[in-house]
C-alpha cells in the first residue's frame, strides 16, 4: 500500500514538473540568460560588432560614478520616487477609504473613473500632458484667464516646472491602480470590525490609523515594492513628455541607459549594461528593505 501511495506521489511530482518546465524554459531564456549576458557584457567595452573586456575589468562601474550626467539621472528618479510615491499611496488609499463606503451611490462609476487613467497608453497620456502644459497650451490659457499669469510661461523649459509636471503625471497615471489594490484589501476585513471598534467609541481617524492601515500593511508593502520598481526604471515619461530636458534636467536612469544603447548614435552596450544592473541593484535591494520593514512576524 505505502510503494502504491509513493507511486502516486511521484507520478503528481513529475507532472507538475512537466506542466511548469514550458514556463521555466521560456522564463530561463527570456529572463535570466539576458541578465546574465548582460552582467558579462557590463564588463566590456568597445562598439557592438567590436566588443572586449575592460582594463580594468571594472572600467565601467567606475565611469558611471564619474559621469556627472548619469548621477544627475540617479538623483532626478530618486526625487520623482520620493515625492510621487508617498503622495499616490495616500491618495489611493484615501480614494479606497472613500469608495469602499457600503452607502455611496455609483460605486462603480467613481471606480472606473479613477481607474481610468491606467488604461490610457503611456505614450498617449505623457503627449496628452506635453500638450496641456505647452506654452500655448491649455493650461497656460487658463491660467491667463484667472489672472494667476499675465503672459504664456514655458512649463516643459523651466527645470523646476517640468519635473513637477512629470510628478503630477506619474500620480495621476498611477493612482487608481494603486487604489484597487488598496480596495480589494479593505474588501477582506470584516464591516464587524469596524462596528465594534464604532461601539467601543473609537472615531473615524482612530478607525483608520488603529484598524485599517494595520490590517492593509501586506497591501501597502505589495504597492510600495510595486511603485518604487515602477519609478526606479521611468522612461516614457522622460522621454515623451520632456525628452529629458531641458537640458538633461529631468532625464531618468532608464532613459539616460537607452542614449547610450540606441539613442546617440553609438551603441555603448558595455557602459548601458553597467548602468542597467545597477539599476537591478537598486531595485533589489530597496524591495528587500520595504520588505523586512514591513515584515513583522516573529
Amino acid at each position: 500500500m505505502k510503494n502504491k501511495k509513493r507511486t502516486v506521489t511521484a507520478k503528481q511530482h513529475a507532472a507538475g514538473w512537466i506542466y511548469l518546465a514550458p514556463a521555466t524554459l521560456l522564463i530561463a531564456v527570456m529572463s535570466f540568460w539576458p541578465i546574465i549576458q548582460a552582467i558579462i557584457t557590463s564588463f566590456k567595452t568597445g562598439s557592438s560588432a567590436n566588443m572586449q573586456w575592460a582594463e580594468p575589468i571594472i572600467y565601467n562601474y567606475k565611469r558611471m560614478f564619474q559621469d556627472q550626467l548619469f548621477l544627475r539621472s540617479v538623483g532626478n528618479t530618486f526625487l520623482y520616487l520620493l515625492v510621487e510615491v508617498p503622495i499616490m499611496l495616500v491618495l489611493a488609499m484615501l480614494l479606497a477609504q472613500i469608495l469602499n463606503n457600503k452607502d455611496l451611490k455609483f460605486k462603480g462609476f467613481f471606480r472606473t473613473c479613477v481607474f481610468l487613467p491606467c488604461a490610457t497608453s503611456l505614450v498617449s497620456y505623457s503627449l496628452i500632458f506635453k500638450s496641456l502644459f505647452a506654452t500655448q497650451g491649455l493650461m497656460n490659457s487658463i491660467l491667463i484667464k484667472l489672472g494667476i499669469l499675465e503672459t504664456n510661461y514655458n512649463f516643459l523649459g523651466n527645470a523646476a516646472s517640468a519635473k513637477a509636471i512629470i510628478i503630477i503625471a506619474l500620480i495621476w497615471r498611477w493612482t487608481g491602480y494603486n487604489m484597487v489594490f488598496f480596495l480589494a484589501g479593505l474588501q477582506n476585513i470584516e464591516y464587524s470590525v469596524y462596528e465594534a471598534a464604532k461601539i467601543d467609541g473609537a472615531n473615524s481617524w482612530q478607525t483608520f490609523w488603529r484598524i485599517t492601515v494595520p490590517l492593509l500593511k501586506p497591501t501597502i508593502v505589495m504597492t510600495a515594492i510595486m511603485s518604487i520598481n515602477g519609478t526606479l526604471q521611468l522612461f516614457d515619461e522622460s522621454v515623451n513628455l520632456t525628452n529629458g530636458g531641458p537640458a538633461n534636467s529631468t532625464i531618468t536612469m532608464s532613459h539616460y541607459v537607452y542614449n547610450n544603447s540606441f539613442g546617440t548614435g553609438v551603441a555603448n552596450f558595455g557602459y548601458a549594461s553597467a548602468m542597467a544592473f545597477f539599476i537591478f541593484i537598486l531595485v533589489a535591494v530597496l524591495s528587500a528593505i520595504n520588505m523586512k520593514v514591513g515584515d513583522k512576524r516573529d
